[in-house]
């Protein structure tokens, strides 16, 4: 009876290390497949961060490549951009030009009729400045006798390149009006020279200071102040003037020289002529 209970024991027993010993077992396998688990996630886990790596790395080259082509891009269409300027800008300057070429083909289609009307002109004027300088040398003639052999001896220039071929037709015309133009000032003008002058009417001359005052009136003085005299326009011949015109005239050479202000004079004048 006793060895019956004993064997029970020793059944439960060995059952109870057999099951531990099964335990102990499955233990190890679960620890053992935990491990391998744990590298087959790691190994997973650097795989898929190498390839976002790489990815990250391919981003990176794309976007650099993307960048270069906007820059590049940017450049050409600035660049566009400044081509079309210079094109517009080439368009005004070509209308422009083309406006001046109209009006230049115009001009010379004018400059062609002026030189085939040139030469009509040429003749017609060569015989006008001679007679405008003949009159001018007949009008000295009969002038009041003022610097007489200066105005001449012009007249006598403008002859001589009348005839000249160094000078073109329009050079002479401008001679002869600038003598005009200085003839005419003379009427205007209040001057005072020395000149050697036959006062005496005896083939003598004398130096004296003259006074010219326009075209109306030109006196005389001696040096020493003691003769005074005036041109008579009626007898075409020098005047001896009394002494009461002495101080009058010398007041007018000073006026004429700016050594004094300007002041009223009382001077002889011969009335005018009645036109014919």
């Amino acid at each position: 009876m006793n060895k019956q209970p004993l064997k029970a024991f020793a059944l439960v027993a060995a059952l109870i290390g057999g099951l531990t010993a099964s335990a102990v077992q499955a233990a190890e396998v679960n620890d053992v497949l935990e491990a391998g688990a744990v590298k087959v996630k790691t190994a997973e886990v650097n795989d898929v961060l190498k390839a976002g790596a790489v990815k990250v790395k391919t981003a990176q080259t794309a976007q650099t490549k993307v960048d270069r082509i906007a820059d590049q891009t940017d450049g050409l269409l600035q660049e566009f951009k400044q081509v079309n300027k210079q094109i517009e800008s080439l368009r005004v300057y070509n209308s422009q030009l083309d406006r001046q070429i109209v009006s230049q083909k115009q001009m010379m289609a004018e400059l062609q009729e002026s030189i085939k009307n040139a030469t009509v002109i040429e003749r017609g004027i060569s015989p006008l400045m001679a007679s405008m300088l003949d009159g001018l040398d007949d009008f000295i003639e009969l002038d009041m006798p003022f610097k007489v052999e200066a105005r001449s001896d012009a007249i006598a220039d403008l002859n001589i390149n009348l005839d000249s071929a160094k000078f073109s037709a329009a050079e002479k015309f401008r001679q002869i009006l600038e003598v005009y133009d200085i003839e005419s000032a003379y009427s205007l003008s209040l001057e005072s020279y020395r000149d050697m002058v036959d006062i005496n009417s005896d083939g003598s001359e004398v130096e004296v200071e003259m006074l010219r005052i326009g075209r109306v009136a030109l006196m005389y003085q001696t040096k020493d102040k003691s003769q005074t005299g005036a041109w008579n326009k009626t007898t075409d011949s020098w005047e001896t003037l009394g002494s009461e015109y002495r101080r009058a005239v010398n007041q007018g050479i000073r006026i004429a020289k700016k050594l004094s202000p300007q002041d009223v004079m009382e001077m002889p004048i011969t009335a005018p002529e009645t036109a014919q």
